[in-house]
């Protein structure tokens, strides 16, 4: 039997400590002590050369806000890339997390999936010099039309709907059995005791003992749209 590969999501961000309490609980956490994934979060302010550990300036043309700079999240990545991609000639994807990017789906997930390590770029303040995205990621992605203080929420759910994805982490029957495991699918409702709850039932199918029925049940709510 071949030997699992663990997954490498890498953050950086100004935030570690938002970061690091989720990703050690629950299903994360049991993954990460069973050596299917690893989640590391890094301090941007690592890479900064300004002796009080500065990562952003004003933005060029005047404006509100501060920008935050292309160097230092480039000598970021260039470095938690190098100990792992290039010297073990692992496949490396670098994401920017932007209200501006393309939203993230599941597909995005099955895709990132493929990937032996993730570096995700979180973002603050008024934003990121845009040269991070055009040069330094290889793409920008949100995770819907709205905008948080920080890219740390975004960066976290992704990497959730990825871990799911890697063999190992959840069982693969429940993988396929779930809303947008394909494009349109949506999954039956579930229920469990008691049967009658202030007068909320359940439904009597699922309580027939026919699987038949209760087969055809639930594939009736999860027809495609």
């Amino acid at each position: 039997m071949a030997k699992l590969k663990m997954k490498q999501f890498e953050v950086i961000t100004l935030f570690p400590e938002v970061v690091e309490p989720y990703v050690q609980a629950s299903i994360l956490g049991r993954a990460q002590k069973a050596k299917r994934i690893e989640v590391r979060a890094h301090q941007l302010r690592d890479w900064s050369v300004d002796k009080h550990h500065k990562v952003d300036d004003t933005p060029y043309g005047g404006g509100p806000g501060m920008v935050m700079k292309v160097d230092v999240f480039e000598s970021a990545v260039r470095m938690v890339a190098a100990g792992f991609s290039l010297r073990r000639k692992k496949k490396t994807r670098v994401i920017l997390t932007s209200a501006s990017g393309k939203t993230f789906t599941q597909a995005d997930a099955r895709r990132l999936a493929k990937y032996d390590q993730l570096i995700f770029l979180c973002g603050r303040y008024e934003g990121v010099d845009q040269r991070v995205e055009d040069h330094v990621a290889d793409e920008a992605l949100s995770i819907g039309q709205y905008v948080l203080t920080g890219g740390e929420l975004p960066a976290l759910v992704m990497i959730d709907a990825i871990a799911r994805l890697v063999p190992g982490v959840i069982e693969k029957e429940s993988l396929t059995r779930e809303s947008h495991s394909e494009e349109g699918y949506r999954e039956h409702p579930q229920y469990t005791k008691p049967p009658v709850y202030k007068k909320w039932k359940v439904p009597e199918v699922l309580l027939s003992g026919d699987h038949k029925k209760i087969e055809e049940w639930r594939k009736a709510f999860s027809a495609h749209q």
